[in-house]
This record gives C-alpha cells, structure tokens and sequence, in this order.
C-alpha cells in the first residue's frame, strides 16, 4: 500500500513538469522560425534589388570607339603588276669566219656603230693574192672566150670548142667568188646596229673559226616581257602604257608601252606573253630587274573609299558608314576600279561620306559609336 501511494504521488508531479517543458521547446522553435523568415525575406529582397539594377545597367548602351574619315574624289587607276627581268630583243655574238691573225682594232667597248661597220682586221695577204691570182686568169680567159666566140660564128672553130671556152670562164668566175668571200671575212663587220659592249680578242691574237669576238646590243630593243593571266586579257590592248621601276636604279619612274601580245595562251600555265617596249633614253639595261605596272584604266575623278575600311565577308566587300548621329550602317560595297590604296565604289556611297576606317572589326549594323579622333582633337582644343 505504501509503494502504491509512492507511485502515484510521483506521476502526479511528473506530468505537470513534462506540460511545461513541451512548452518551452514549443516556444523556442516559434522563435527560431520567425528569424530564419526574416533573414530568408532580407536576401530574397536583396537579390531583386540586385537583378533590377543590372538590368539598369544593360539598359545603358555603351558607344564603340573608333576613327571615322570623309570620303573624298581623286584620280584613280587600275594597274597589273608584274616583276620580270629586262632583255635586248636586238643583241649578236660577232664570231670569226677565218682563222687569221687579228692586225688591227677598230672599235673599243661602248662605241656604236653601224650595221656592216669594220670592227677589226685580220691578215689577209694570202686571200689577197689569191684573189689577184684569180682575176688576171678570169680576163685572159674572157678574152679567149671572145676570141672563140668570133672563130664560131665564122664557122672556124667547133661548137665543142667554143664551149670549153665559156666554161672556163664561168668556173674562174666562180673562183674569183669564192676568194672576194674569203677575203672579206678578214674584215669583221657589225651585223646590226648597236653599242659594242664586250671585246673578246686583242690585236696579236690568231683567232679561229666561230671564235666569239664582241657581243652588240642596241639598246633601243629593250623590253620587258611579262605573262599576264588570260581572264585579264579583255583590259589590254597595244600602244597601253606601262610604268617600269628598277630596283638598283632606286624609286624613280620610267616609262614604256605594250608593244606585241601574244595571239595564244599557254595551256601549262594560263597566260599570255606581253612585251614592253622601253625607250633607250629611260636608261634601263639588259639584265635589270624591274616591276612593271600595266595601266589598264584611269578614273581621274573618282569616289575614293580606303581600302582600311573595307570589312571582307567571304567573296564580298562592306563598310560602316555613319548614320543618325552616332550609329553605323553596314553597307555592301562594288568595287569598279581599285589601286594599292583605294577603290572606287560602283554608287553605293556620296562625297562627304563619313565610313568607319578603324576599330570596325566588332561592329554592327546600327552600333553605336564615337570618334576617337575627333575626341582626342575637341581635348587639345580645350587645352590649349
């Protein structure tokens, strides 16, 4: 009976005591929810102000820097551009045609002379007497001839008789031929006309046959052959002028014209030879390396667009003009003439133009952008 009474006074203080507990954490976790909220509700507050002001900031558009420039007028060409090697259409080796001892010099390297002009002597005493030999039998012979031409026509002499006469005459005619010749190849003449520009032998030397003696160039044949690919051939025609720079003779202009172009193109390679006459008074020598440049057009007042402000998109040409106030068009372009600089557009753009000259590789249609140039100049101003 007294454990009992013990057991039941016990669990009527416990249960009192587990109310108030269950209580208390009741409370505490009321308290911590509540301030977990707040906390929760102040970082999502703070993530849509964030949002909203960066969406304030891409609002703001920012402008691209870059150069503009004016499109203006000038003259304007369109030119093929070759690098070749210069050559004397005109040019011999003087060989020897005897083989003789060399007696006298005529000519020195430099001179010109003219076609069949005695460049040097050989000796020629021996052709000299043969040729004497030759002639005085050649007259006697005639005479014969004469002499038995008279007996046939009287009937004197035979027909067989009178013509071993007249073949005699005409083998010693031939003879006499052949000593002239000979005597002539001991004077060695010039077989063009020209300027020596290389002596081979001295007086004293024996020379012998086709032994090489000058070299004669005239230098009024001068050209410059180029081959020009076929689909240009429509843009050349003779008499066209040609612009001629010799590396070793510095950045000075010469001038020449297209003399000759070929009837037929090369199968290996697809072009046509062109050659350029060259005036002997430009000064340009055989040998030389030169570029030619073959102007095939000339636009003297023409719309000039910088090839710095082309923009290449696969096989076409654009370009970024200004447009209200401070933004950029980007406009196809179709070059009709073009140089090293320049090109001239088919009618796509106005004198007075602005187009973007630099910075335009990030550009698009109807970016916004500024001028740095005129930036840089409106702040010098204010300086000074």
């Amino acid at each position: 009976m007294w454990i009992l009474t013990l057991s039941q006074r016990l669990g009527r203080l416990v249960g009192p005591l587990l109310v108030v507990l269950l209580v208390a954490v009741a409370a505490g976790g009321c308290r911590g929810g509540d301030g977990g909220g707040a906390a929760e509700g102040q970082e999502r507050a703070g993530s849509e102000n964030g949002a909203e002001d960066a969406d304030g900031a891409d609002d703001e558009e920012e402008a691209v820097p870059v150069a503009l420039a004016s499109i203006g007028r000038g003259r304007i060409e369109s030119v093929l551009r070759f690098s070749t090697n210069l050559e004397a259409e005109s040019q011999v080796q003087v060989l020897s045609e005897a083989s003789r001892e060399v007696v006298q010099l005529l000519v020195e390297e430099g001179d010109k002379v003219r076609r069949g002009a005695v460049l040097l002597r050989l000796e020629d005493d021996a052709q000299r007497t043969e040729l004497g030999r030759i002639e005085g039998q050649l007259t006697k012979a005639r005479r014969e001839l004469e002499r038995n031409e008279n007996l046939f026509n009287q009937q004197l002499i035979s027909e067989q008789a009178f013509n071993d006469a007249r073949y005699d005459v005409e083998q010693l005619e031939l003879a006499l031929a052949d000593a002239e010749r000979e005597l002539s190849y001991t004077e060695v003449r010039a077989p063009i006309s020209g300027t020596v520009t290389q002596r081979m032998v001295k007086v004293g030397d024996h020379v012998t046959i086709n032994q090489h003696l000058f070299d004669i160039i005239d230098f009024d044949s001068i050209v410059a052959r180029v081959y020009v690919p076929e689909k240009e051939l429509s843009r050349l025609a003779e008499g066209q002028t040609a612009r001629i720079t010799a590396q070793a003779l510095g950045s000075e202009e010469r001038f020449g014209a297209i003399d000759r172009i070929a009837p037929v193109v090369d199968s290996r390679s697809g072009t046509v030879k062109v050659t350029v006459a060259i005036p002997a008074e430009e000064g340009l020598l055989p040998g030389m390396y030169v570029s030619v440049e073959l102007v095939t057009a000339v636009h003297e007042d023409a719309l000039l667009v910088p090839k710095r402000a082309l923009v290449y998109d696969d096989d076409q040409l654009f370009v970024f003009r200004l447009v209200e106030g401070e933004r950029v068009e980007r406009l196809l372009i179709r070059p009709v003439l073009e140089d090293r600089d320049n090109i001239e557009p088919a009618g796509e753009l106005s004198a007075g133009d602005r187009i973007v000259v630099a910075g335009q590789a990030g550009l698009k249609d109807g970016s916004l952008v500024r001028d740095v140039e005129a930036q840089v100049e409106a702040g010098e101003q204010t300086a000074g």
